[in-house]
């Protein structure tokens, strides 16, 4: 199997050599980035697997590199915030992060969520089933590709994961609890803001009348006309 390749990028020194540390103790091949630029240039070069983001950064913020770099391909972002910031936490998802981790963090907390995160990745790309269409939208899984009229849309990993879950089941409302476990992987429902903040995205890029809200319960997809 091809050695993973994970960018850090964290402006404390220390804080990023202990990531970088235990990451390559997990087998990943680790670069590290302290700053905005440096770090968009790294991730170009370099191509990794999935990038470790802090959201404070020299240059330009943690906010901007995850907009650029998605902008070029998706892939997987676990963003890093120094304070349990509900704005910090919502934009950073709003722009492509999947996961997030509020410092202080364990070392063992942060490889198993870089762990979870390339495994759904590789889970979903190896189990890719036939394309869907609901209306004019097309959901290519084996190429993980979107396309609605005609036009391209571009949707970061998790998106992907959480529209194709939904379009497996249209109109079957599905719980944030059951959304976390069954796309993120997570035990316990302390994310469901994640899973707000990734619908918003959804609607905003394919239409605001593609997933129906059920308030107190969770979401569920309309099939286009």
């Amino acid at each position: 199997m091809r050695e993973r390749r994970v960018l850090v990028v964290e402006d404390e020194r220390t804080i990023a050599e202990s990531v970088a540390a235990r990451l390559r103790a997990e087998g990943f091949a680790v670069d590290i980035a302290g700053d905005g630029p440096s770090a968009v240039e790294r991730f170009r070069s370099g191509q990794p697997d999935l990038v470790v983001l802090d959201v404070m950064l020299p240059g330009f913020d943690g906010l901007e590199v995850c907009r650029q770099i998605q902008a070029d391909r998706p892939v997987p972002v676990l963003m890093l915030t120094a304070r349990d910031d509900e704005t910090d936490l919502l934009v950073g998802l709003a722009v492509g992060a999947d996961d997030y981790l509020t410092k202080p963090f364990s070392m063992r907390e942060l490889a198993a969520r870089v762990h979870v995160l390339l495994r759904r990745v590789e889970r979903a790309s190896a189990t890719a089933a036939p394309a869907l269409r609901l209306g004019d939208i097309e959901i290519n899984q084996a190429e993980r590709r979107v396309r609605r009229g005609g036009a391209d849309v571009h949707l970061t990993p998790t998106e992907f994961d959480l529209l194709v879950h939904l379009a497996g089941r249209p109109r079957a409302v599905l719980p944030r609890e059951r959304l976390l476990a069954d796309v993120w992987g997570w035990a316990d429902g302390s994310g469901t803001r994640t899973v707000d903040s990734h619908v918003k995205a959804l609607r905003r890029k394919l239409g605001a009348d593609l997933i129906r809200t059920v308030h107190g319960v969770g979401y569920a997809l309309e099939v286009p006309a």
